[in-house]
């Protein structure tokens, strides 16, 4: 055997090795939302000129703006009554603009992508890149896009041409979908069709035209040609980092969280999660979580972690405060609370397919580094 042959086989084993450990994080990394930058605050965002037919209604959080740049002006302007403040051709409508190009192609380039049917409506999709052999996208009836319980999932649609709305159609968020993780960069131009509801932020190269009656949850951003708007509600609202939810259960308990992980509360219990990690009550117990995570078990314990630390107070009669590390013990029974980071195994997202990958990689090095001591040994 020669000496390119013994060398092939264990750099072979090496190099599966590497891929076991890296393409994992690769093929499995989430989609980033796209940067808006200053265009973040408008609703409406023009090439050439903005026209509008009817009372039109134009506002949100976020921004109620409406900018044009170059172009100068906006016909039917009185009928239109909007939150946030006009600019033509002026410095901000120019940065905003500088702003959309960058958006735009930030959403022309994402991949991977994943080609579907042009016909959009009557399909449930979850998130990722999406574009079609025909280079257009229309939606007639009702498209659903799933997040499966992310707020933060993201979904792309690219078009090399158009994408046009049917009258009537609407796009139907489900399981936690956010409109402001929709966006959707048109190759040419868009056009949403009579009462129609679409959802997203809509970047065309070209134009875009909102039929009479079509209402819009997010933007309509042109980059070269006109906004038509006809009796339209365009809606720019807020996207916060993380969603507040409020679930009732069994005997009237209602459970809150403001700003932070999941909340669980059963029969009895009342539960209040301000800043952070999971909290869970049961029967009879109050627990107040600031930042970290809580857990009060049955009649009359109190639970208040102030920081970072996971606290659990068991039985009856304790009362335990921490910020980092305690032990409590109530009658009959031992309580443990751990600070985060202290003999826990990190997630990492996937943790069985990364823990098997990494000893299938493990394996594979020892069996290179086995067959080369071989190859060593006096024959």
């Amino acid at each position: 055997m020669s000496t390119h042959t013994n060398l092939r086989v264990p750099l072979l084993l090496l190099l599966v090795s590497f891929a076991f450990l890296v393409l994992p994080g690769v093929a499995f990394a989430a989609q980033p939302p796209v940067d808006l930058g200053t265009t973040e605050s408008f609703a409406i965002l023009a090439g050439s000129t903005i026209t509008n037919t009817g009372s039109t209604i134009i506002s949100g959080d976020a921004g109620g703006n409406v900018g044009l740049y170059p172009g100068t002006a906006f016909p039917g302007q009185a009928s239109v009554t909007l939150s946030g403040e006009v600019h033509l051709a002026d410095a901000v409508a120019q940065v905003a603009k500088d702003d959309l190009v960058t958006a735009y192609n930030d959403a022309a380039g994402r991949t991977p992508v994943t080609t579907i049917p042009t016909e959009l409506g009557g399909q449930t999709l979850t998130p990722g890149v999406y574009d079609s052999a025909s280079g257009t996208f229309q939606i007639t009836g009702t498209l659903t896009l799933d997040a499966q319980g992310d707020p933060d999932a993201v979904f792309v649609f690219q078009t090399a041409s158009t994408l046009i709305t049917a009258s009537n159609s609407t796009v139907n968020l489900l399981n936690e979908a956010r409109y402001c993780r929709i966006f959707w960069k048109v190759g040419s131009s868009a056009t949403l069709g009579t009462g129609s509801h679409f959802v997203g932020h809509l970047f065309a190269l070209t134009s875009i035209a909102a039929q009479t009656g079509a209402t819009v949850q997010g933007q309509l951003l042109a980059r070269n040609g006109a906004v038509t708007l006809d009796t339209n509600t365009i809606t720019n609202g807020l996207c916060a980092t993380v969603a507040t939810s409020t679930t009732t259960t069994l005997d009237g308990t209602t459970s809150t969280t403001l700003d932070g992980g999941p909340t669980t509360t059963t029969p009895g219990g009342t539960s209040t999660t301000l800043d952070g990690g999971p909290t869970t009550t049961t029967p009879g117990g109050t627990s107040t979580t600031l930042g970290g995570a809580t857990s009060t078990t049955l009649g009359g314990a109190t639970s208040t972690t102030l920081g970072g630390g996971t606290t659990t107070t068991s039985l009856s009669g304790g009362t335990t405060t921490t910020g980092a590390t305690t032990t409590t013990t109530a009658p009959s029974d031992t309580t443990t609370t751990t600070a985060p980071g202290r003999g826990q195994f990190p997630f990492t997202g996937l943790p069985l397919a990364n823990v098997f990958l990494a000893g299938a990689a493990l394996v594979l090095t020892g069996v290179a580094g086995r067959w080369v001591f071989s190859q060593k040994l006096p024959r």
